[in-house]
């Protein structure tokens, strides 16, 4: 208990100590987000207004718990043992994988191969057999992308990753794994501590490192607890446990195939995205998901604990279900199509230098120095 305390503080405050710094070093180095901001991380911004915001945040997490976890591994207070100690080694490789994909070009099924090769290390095959385990690996590759895909908004991932890893840790409590029981723990108080700079405005965010590495210890984590458990609780506890990432895949793909968009291109369609347009405040959207998080990481607590039947989990199947279906009647604000019609010129406007289109020089009558052969002076 003692050590369980001074773990999760010492995880929060590391993590919060790390971000502040990694802050500072991404944005000297030219590791941010400007450019794409509205796209991927879902905030409107005035015209000519770019918000910089750093990538390096993840990190910060992933040191943090690695840190922790292997310290009380070390110190013998919280063996992790083999499972969760060969979990975490991989999650910090995906983690790595991650931050070149932050800093490079990294192709996107790059990173789904690299995530499927940690999970196959990870994947008990000796008590899910090699049919379920490949399902196994396939899950927890989609699985992690969908909580990657959760960074497009300030602290979304944090307070969906925090309210799951609390609960899984629960969950492997009661199958009496105490190392991953310890490991989430130390998860949930990392992510906590980043929070405190990942609160709406951000000023600094998770990145793909951050992110996959957040996706892929729960992932990872979900299929160990439920492996030894039957079929249908197992599965049903599972997918309750990730149904706000769930839902939210769900919702972008039927909305982008209905429409006919690329499924992997960036676009304001996410469940963020629609709870802005419909009025609430960035705040409010981490107290709607943490919310809808909280209910449903519930009911996948209370299968395993026994309190609910495995049938408990088709109330969140339907949740899911009827967030699809909003999905396809109303697919979201479609991309501007190349062949639309030009914008007609302004009459009092000439051909832009080195370019088609026309430029603008102001109010009629009252021409810019350029126009009238004066020298710009720098």
């Amino acid at each position: 208990m003692l050590y369980g305390i001074t773990a999760a503080t010492a995880a929060l405050l590391l993590t919060a100590t790390l971000a502040a710094l990694l802050r500072s070093l991404s944005l000297r180095f030219g590791a941010a987000d400007g450019t794409g901001l509205p796209a991927r991380r879902g905030r409107p911004r005035a015209p000519g207004r770019v918000r910089t915001v750093p990538l390096l945040g993840g990190l910060a997490v992933a040191g943090a718990t690695a840190l922790v976890g292997r310290a009380g591994d070390w110190t013998g207070a919280a063996p992790l043992g083999p499972d969760a100690g060969r979990l975490l080694v991989a999650g910090l490789l995906v983690a790595l994988l991650g931050l070149a994909a932050d800093l490079l070009p990294v192709p996107p099924l790059v990173c789904a191969a690299g995530v499927a090769v940690a999970a196959a290390l990870t994947v008990p095959f000796d008590e899910l057999g090699l049919p379920a385990g490949v399902l196994a690996v396939v899950w927890t590759v989609l699985v992690t992308h969908a909580f990657r895909s959760l960074d497009h908004a300030d602290g979304v991932l944090g307070t969906v990753g925090v309210v799951t890893a609390f609960a899984l840790s629960g969950c492997a409590a009661a199958e009496l794994m105490d190392g991953l029981a310890a490991l989430l723990s130390v998860l949930a108080a990392a992510l906590t501590g980043f929070l405190m700079h990942g609160w709406p405005p951000a000023r600094i965010a998770p990145g793909r490192c951050g992110s996959l590495f957040t996706g892929f210890l729960l992932a990872s984590a979900v299929v160990q607890v439920h492996a030894v458990r039957p079929a249908g609780s197992g599965l049903g506890a599972a997918f309750a446990l990730t149904a706000v990432a769930g839902a939210d895949a769900v919702l972008v793909l039927v909305s982008r195939w209905r429409t006919g968009r690329p499924l992997l291109r960036s676009a304001p369609d996410h469940l963020v995205h629609r709870l802005r347009r419909a009025g609430l405040t960035r705040q409010g959207v981490m107290v709607v998901t943490g919310l809808a998080a909280f209910a449903a990481a519930s009911v996948g607590l209370s299968i395993d604990l026994g309190w609910l039947g495995a049938g408990a989990a088709w109330w969140v199947a339907g949740a899911v279900a009827a967030v699809a279906v909003a999905g396809a009647l109303r697919p979201g604000p479609l991309p501007p199509r190349s062949g639309s019609r030009p914008r007609r010129a302004h009459p009092h406007a000439i051909p832009a230098p080195g370019g088609p289109g026309p430029r603008r020089l102001g109010r009629p009558g009252r021409p810019r120095p350029e126009a009238q052969g004066a020298v710009k002076v720098r």
